[in-house]
């Protein structure tokens, strides 16, 4: 027993063994012969592919070895054709990879010539000349080669000799010749033993009976027209159809003229597959003819006489193919899932395509669908492989529905499909992204700490660990102090949270960056700024500037009993530090000594007269004016106001020094306020005429300055003024207020339309009376006069 491998095709490799091996007989080393290591068979999964149900051999990954899995038999394999080759790949994978193995069948010596019948009886005529033949059935050898049919042997050789012919097709026919003629009279039957011998070792022979009956005198034979007929037929045609007719004559007549045609074949599928009509000769289709099969068949007829003379032809049927067969998908290894980076022309799956159709029924074509990644490339030997044609993206296509259609050329076309899935992996290759570029959020001041703020969300189009964002604080100060002493950021849901309580009045707004990263390897991360706006609350009551609330003493402003409904006594001055409607403030007379004497505005804080004062008026009117803003809930300040009317610091000095107390002592306080008025007059004047000379100066400055077209500023003090005049202090009055360590003794200047003078009385001092003065503004029109109000004094009640 002999093994013959083939190696000088690097992916191919061929094998000779005999049939009939027993199972699990070795055939080769084929890891050897492809030059595969044995860890390459094990890693790469290698595997036997064949197109074939039956699986004849096996693959041992562990030695490398080709073996036998079922018994082999040749001739149910191949029947005679020769020779007889069994064709399978072995896949590998990880990489990819296939080679063709060729294993050929030869045949051995175990089926013995045979034929179809026992026995055949031969009616001869005593007539018959000599030379005359006699065609006998040949025997069939399913072996091929030396073991086929060698020859045939006739016994006893009296009366006849076995002739064989070989035809040029590579058939044989055999006759039985008359070398002696018959004499029924003394030998009416005659038996003769045909024996088939083949060539094998050892020889193996058949056997059959021909009995001849002798008959009286036919001496004409039947003729065919033809001795080789041809004809064809369309597979799959329906029975009954009729193939062809032949025809044979017989120079005889009567009985002996009557032919009856038969077919000869044995053996093989022709019977079931045609028969002859006796009487006329018409071959007709009784079975199905399939061109995958067989494509031709030969049908040997035989026309008999009533004499028992015959002749014989030979039919050669051509079977037409028809395109009825769709081209066969063979999945020989395939992968579900690829990832989304994966290079160009990764190999995902490998597939064979078979059409048993020939020509261009058989020529098949395969592609798929349009606008995917992939390409369906073409190998030898009807094979192909889909691999990747451009960049894979798992966000845009998470899986593919790939379909494989295949079509051959024939009309109508015939085609198959099969449908592959393909998941795709993901990579982490996209960044976080933030519903905003920005965030802007507002929180009112006086929170609680831990307070949620604002949420801030990201979105990352990754999949699993590599979608799964976290939030982090970016490192920065406000201020000069960590930004994380003032907030703080939830890693998982993106919540801001207020570390500390803030302070509108400190803090307006601040801002940071929060960081999301994603959870891939390596991590990906964005920023975004978000901007923290503070809101106010109502949580500073007004302050009021003017008029000074001192400790002991009392400002008191002075309003002349001349003075008309509508006199400007005082203004009420006051700021709240909040802001917005929080800040804004309105004034109210709260308790006055007299109701129907003075009212206060309600935006501006100003102190009116709203009656002509008369004699009947009490010198000495106290006020108390109360201040609210707007806020919810609303927040409020008191401020007492003292004003005395008079008109002059005697019966100032009169109402306000009235008060009991022993002699010795008034006779001191008399003495003080003689001396305090003395020294106020004397400052009184000397003030006056200050004023006066600046006025002068001034309105001279303002000439100038009106002739040269320079830009005039206004001055304003700096947080007390409005130029929009909806806040505190209206914008038409300026207000600059001089605070010394001794507020008692601190002045207060402001412009106005009037001037107005200020007269201050303290026990504690030597009662020496200081007046001092205000100004007008250097906005007022130089055309505008000066004028003096009545002074206001400062009182200590004792």
């Amino acid at each position: 027993m002999e093994y013959y491998s083939d190696r000088t095709m690097t992916r191919q490799v061929s094998y000779t063994v005999p049939e009939e091996m027993a199972k699990g007989s070795l055939i080769g080393n084929l890891a050897h012969d492809l030059g595969l290591e044995i860890k390459r068979l094990t890693s790469g999964k290698a595997r036997i592919f064949t197109r074939d149900s039956d699986e004849y051999f096996e693959l041992n990954r562990e030695t490398g070895v080709l073996l036998v899995k079922e018994k082999i038999d040749r001739e149910a394999l191949c029947k005679k054709t020769t020779p007889c080759a069994l064709q399978f790949q072995i896949i590998l994978e990880n990489p990819m990879e296939f080679y063709s193995v060729t294993v050929q069948i030869t045949d051995i010596n175990d089926n013995p010539p045979t034929f179809e019948k026992n026995e055949i009886d031969f009616r001869i005529s005593e007539s018959a000349v000599t030379g005359a033949k006699f065609a006998l059935e040949t025997a069939v050898d399913l072996d091929v080669g030396i073991n086929d049919l060698k020859s045939y042997t006739l016994k006893p050789t009296q009366n006849f000799a076995l002739k064989l012919h070989n035809n040029p097709d590579g058939n044989k026919n055999l006759e039985m010749v008359l070398q002696k003629p018959l004499d029924r009279e003394k030998q009416e039957k005659i038996n003769l033993v045909l024996t088939a011998v083949d060539g094998g070792e050892p020889q193996m022979s058949g056997t059959m009976l021909v009995v001849i009956t002798v008959l009286d005198a036919n001496d004409n034979a039947p003729v065919f027209t033809q001795q080789i007929y041809k004809a064809s037929v369309i597979e799959n045609s329906p029975q009954g159809t009729i193939v062809t007719t032949v025809t044979a004559s017989d120079a005889d007549e009567g009985s002996n003229s009557k032919i009856r045609y038969s077919i000869r074949n044995t053996l093989d599928d022709v019977r079931t597959t045609f028969k002859v009509n006796q009487e006329n000769g018409e071959v007709t289709l009784i079975g199905n003819t399939d061109f995958e099969e067989s494509r031709s068949y030969q049908i040997h007829l035989l026309a008999t006489d009533e004499g028992g003379l015959t002749d014989s032809c030979k039919i050669i049927i051509d079977i037409q193919d028809k395109n009825d067969n769709v081209p066969e998908i063979h999945i020989m290894s395939k992968s579900t899932i690829i990832s989304e980076d994966a290079k160009l022309n990764t190999v995902v799956t490998m597939i064979n395509i078979e059409d048993k159709d020939s020509e261009q029924n058989g020529n098949v074509k395969c592609y798929i669908d349009e606008n995917m990644p992939f390409n369906l490339k073409s190998l030898a030997n009807n094979f192909y492989s889909l691999v990747t044609d451009s960049e894979l993206d798992r966000e845009n296509h998470s899986e593919y529905v790939i379909t494989v259609t295949c079509s051959d050329e024939g009309v109508p076309s015939l085609s198959s499909s099969v449908t592959l899935t393909l998941q795709i992996s993901d990579v982490n290759d996209n960044t976080p992204v933030f519903e905003r570029s920005s965030y802007e959020a507002y929180i009112v001041e006086n929170n609680t700490p831990g307070v949620s703020v604002f949420t801030v969300k990201a979105t990352d189009a990754d999949w699993n660990q590599n979608a799964r964002v976290s939030y982090i604080l970016e490192d920065s100060s406000v201020n000069g102090v960590p930004v994380s002493s003032y907030i703080s950021v939830s890693a998982d849901s993106g919540v801001i949270h207020a570390v500390r309580s803030f302070d509108y009045e400190q803090i307006k707004d601040f801002q940071f960056c929060v960081k999301a990263q994603d959870g891939g390897s390596p991590p990906l991360s964005s920023n975004v700024t978000v901007k923290i706006l503070i809101q106010d609350q109502n949580d500073n009551p007004p302050q009021v500037l003017y008029p000074v609330q001192t400790g002991g003493s009392m400002v008191a402003e002075m309003v002349p009993r001349s003075a008309d409904v509508g006199y400007l006594v005082t203004k009420v001055v006051a700021v709240d530090v909040d802001s917005g409607q929080n800040a804004w403030l309105s004034y109210k007379l709260q308790k006055t000594t007299d109701r129907v004497l003075f009212e206060v505005g309600l935006q501006n804080g100003e102190i009116r007269t709203i009656r002509q004062v008369t004699d009947k008026d009490a010198v000495k009117q106290r006020l108390t004016v109360i201040v609210e803003d707007n806020g919810q809930p609303s927040r409020s300040a008191t401020v007492i106001v003292n004003v005395a009317v008079a008109d002059s610091f005697p019966e100032v000095l009169s109402e306000f020094t009235d008060f009991p107390h022993d002699k010795e002592y008034n006779n001191n306080l008399t003495f003080y306020l003689v001396l305090a008025l003395a020294v106020v007059s004397f400052l009184f004047i000397t003030c006056l005429v200050v004023i006066i000379s600046v006025k002068i100066y001034r309105w001279r400055q303002s000439r100038i300055l009106y002739r040269s077209i320079l830009p005039v500023i206004p001055y304003y003090p700096p947080r007390y003024s409005d130029s929009l005049g909806t806040g505190t202090l209206p914008h038409v009055y300026n207000y600059e207020v001089c605070r010394t360590t001794d507020s008692r003794k601190s002045d207060n200047k402001f412009g106005n339309a009037a001037k107005q003078n200020l007269l201050i009385m303290d026990p504690s001092s030597t009662g020496t009376m200081q007046r001092i003065h205000s100004e007008t503004s250097i906005l007022d029109e130089p055309e505008s006069p000066l004028q003096l109000k009545p002074p206001h004094l400062f009182w200590t009640d004792i």
